[in-house]
């Protein structure tokens, strides 16, 4: 169609548009006009799916909604503590292990599925499989291309204001395997020490994979906790990946949930303090149980003010002092001051005792 049919077709539809609207105006029935189809840009545009950046924060529509779903999991305060901790931990043990000046940072700590991590996973790169010892579970340590060689380069005396000479395409070496594993080594031992404060866990290196099939540690739809580090060694450096899936932490769930170290959930020491003294001198009563005797219901029918009940206490004889329905105490009836007195002998013994 050339651009002039389309410019009249179009003037066309505007014209059939204009004289509609002066129809209904003006009180003349029209004809009922059939719904309007959403074209091609306008569906993509609903969905989300227009062309725009991968990734962007202008999503809009159904993919939005979507994906506003898939990683929706609880904050755990506390671990974010053992992450900074563990930061300068390994900023001291780095700069003794490469004896260079080495930085490191947290660039973010998220939550997502371990499917989705797997699938993100740039490679080359190298995982580390270790176990939570305590927690009887798996966590990942993700090395990345920049960061090996960097580390090889630097353990092996490069020059300093060089980048680390990368060579894509090819397996890694022994010699590039065993100095890695030396290096998680050293950040597993500082993970340790991250988490001592909250509790005792060790965390002992597993293996090495190059394939992420291979470092399958949960289930690809379970959650996990992403914090991403980044290691700067003057001129090198690269990134480190430490991955925990909440299945790991579950055991230590509640201690990373506090907001403060040793913060206790349900109690509170100053309350407990108030209730107890609250307690001390809250006032009791006592009953003194002279004697219980079973009467027939007519007897008790035919009481009457006045009538008497002899009681078989003597002076001297054992009697139970009760707190409701439960007994306290031992005692022996008497008198002092011209009043019945009881003496308490002993405490009354309960059931279980």
């Amino acid at each position: 169609m050339s651009g002039a049919e389309s410019g009249e077709d179009l003037a066309a539809a505007w014209g059939a548009e204009t004289d509609a609207g002066d129809a209904q105006g003006a009180g003349m029935a029209t004809p009922a006009q059939p719904a309007r189809v959403l074209n091609q840009a306008e569906i993509d545009s609903l969905l989300g799916f227009d062309g725009g950046p991968a990734g962007s924060e202008n999503r809009t529509g159904m993919q939005r909604i979507i994906s506003s779903g898939l990683v929706s999991y609880e904050r755990l305060p506390m671990l974010e503590i053992v992450f900074d901790r563990l930061v300068r931990i390994m900023s001291t043990s780095l700069r003794n292990f490469t004896s260079d000046n080495v930085e490191v940072g947290i660039d973010n700590i998220l939550s997502l599925r371990f499917g989705d991590y797997l699938n993100s996973i740039p490679l080359p790169a190298m995982l580390a499989v270790f176990k939570a010892e305590e927690w009887d579970n798996y966590g990942l340590l993700v090395v990345d291309s920049a960061m090996i060689y960097s580390i090889v380069d630097v353990l092996l005396g490069g020059r300093r204001g060089t980048a680390a000479m990368r060579i894509e395409g090819r397996p890694y070496t022994t010699i590039e395997r065993t100095l890695v594993e030396r290096l998680i080594h050293v950040v597993l031992a500082d993970l340790t020490a991250s988490f001592n404060p909250l509790c005792p866990v060790t965390f002992r290196f597993e293996r090495l994979e190059v394939n992420p099939r291979f470092a399958t540690i949960s289930r690809l739809s379970n959650a996990a906790v992403l914090a991403r580090l980044r290691i700067d060694m003057e001129d090198r450096g690269g990134r480190l990946e430490l991955l925990l899936p909440y299945a790991t932490l579950e055991p230590v769930r509640e201690l990373l949930l506090q907001q403060f170290m040793g913060e206790k959930f349900g109690r509170d020491s100053i309350w407990e303090t108030h209730l107890a003294e609250e307690l001390w001198n809250t006032d009791v009563d006592l009953s003194v149980v002279l004697d219980e005797q079973v009467m027939p219901l007519g007897e008790v029918m035919a009481l009457r003010p006045g009538s008497r009940i002899v009681l078989g206490c003597a002076p001297g004889a054992d009697v139970q002092v009760r707190c409701g329905s439960t007994a306290l105490f031992s005692a022996k009836v008497g008198k002092r001051k011209n009043r019945v007195a009881v003496r308490i002998e002993r405490a009354a013994q309960r059931a279980g005792e």
